[in-house]
């Protein structure tokens, strides 16, 4: 195992606890794994597409890891994982805080996923390491960032069509999509996290969102977060 990922799953909460409050030296964690982050085309060829996303209930987070098969987006696998939240939410720390669930839920699966898409920012973060890419670089492998809501950066207004996109920049530097995909529906904010080209991130988003405004992936994982949130264990 990455000897950076065992000291995640090693970390107690009271040690935990003690970084929390140094939010300094946790930035200067992000800026050292942000040097890691490697943007280019897939390494690989895609017949496993892993989604994931994070809920909590009562200072209880809850983490899901869905595997689907590409291209018929039928699930083969979903793996879960609960623990309490180790440190305080704050924006632009959301590595350090839903990272170690993650990462617990991806090594129950048996089917690994070949690209991930995750419920949030890539590279479109301040320190260029948003949940995404916090994540892929320590499980080497290919992820996309897909989030809701703009952490930083300026765009023109997409078209209001599916698949209308502009870019998203930050002091001149492109650090991912505005993208629409669906008709007349709020756009979703992505970036590369990990492993993949800006490019790849549009056409990847687009083609796992044949229904819905979520890619497929996600929208599985957050429904999975969902039933957890309110107790369904099954």
């Amino acid at each position: 195992m990455n000897p950076r990922i065992g000291r995640w799953l090693k970390t107690t909460s009271t040690e935990y606890h003690k970084l929390s409050v140094a939010w300094g030296e946790l930035q200067k964690e992000q800026d050292e794994l942000a040097q890691r982050v490697v943007i280019k085309e897939l390494p690989t060829s895609v017949k496993f597409i892993g989604g994931c996303d994070c809920s909590i209930r009562e200072k209880i987070g809850f983490g899901v890891f869905v595997t689907l098969k590409w291209p018929e987006l039928e699930e083969v696998e979903c793996q879960h994982t609960s623990e309490r939240f180790a440190i305080p939410y704050r924006s632009g720390f959301l590595g350090f805080r839903e990272v170690p669930l993650l990462i617990n839920a991806y090594y129950k699966l048996k089917s690994k996923p070949d690209l991930i898409l995750v419920d949030g920012q890539g590279i479109a973060h301040p320190r260029r390491l948003g949940l995404a890419s916090h994540l892929g670089v320590l499980i080497n492998k290919p992820t996309i960032g897909c989030a809701k809501s703009r952490l930083i950066g300026s765009f023109k207004i997409p078209g209001k069509r599916r698949g209308s996109y502009s870019a998203l920049t930050d002091k001149g530097e492109k650090i991912g999509y505005v993208l629409r995909t669906r008709d007349n529906v709020r756009c979703l904010y992505i970036s590369p996290g990990h492993l993949v080209s800006f490019k790849e991130t549009i056409d990847w988003v687009i083609k796992l969102s044949p229904r819905y405004r979520l890619p497929e992936p996600i929208r599985r994982a957050h429904n999975y977060t969902q039933r957890l949130k309110m107790g369904d264990y099954d």
